[in-house]
């Protein structure tokens, strides 16, 4: 099954403070292998814009450091499950760790089941 992971980026690696990213990678990946990885600046922030934003890019999938509750709300809204409290990593590596279930993470907050019971 393919789905794409969003993960906000500073510089090469994972974007601390979300809403303050310099871009995102946009990592497709199928049968738990990466296909490709896309980066994207993203428009001006907003309250309320980047999870329409992602979701229109195609995402389900978001991996991020520290984001509040009401980003997270709205990431669900758009079908988009959120884990949070990933460690400051390039976007590859944080999806190869995400796919093989090793990601150390803080707390996550799916809206639906996926396949993420391990993670």
């Amino acid at each position: 099954m393919k789905k794409i992971i969003a993960i906000p980026l500073a510089g090469e690696v994972l974007s601390e403070h979300f809403g303050h990213c310099q871009q995102f990678a946009f990592v497709t990946v199928e049968n738990d292998k990466i296909l490709t990885e896309t980066r994207i600046t993203p428009p001006e922030h907003q309250p309320g814009l980047y999870p329409r934003w992602v979701a229109e890019q195609g995402a389900s999938i978001v991996v991020a450091g520290g984001m509040g509750q009401q980003a997270i709300s709205l990431f669900n809204q758009q079908g988009i499950d959120v884990f949070v409290g990933a460690p400051v990593k390039a976007a590859k590596a944080l999806v190869t760790d995400f796919l093989a279930g090793s990601l150390s993470l803080n707390a996550n907050y799916c809206n639906h089941d996926h396949d993420h019971h391990n993670h």
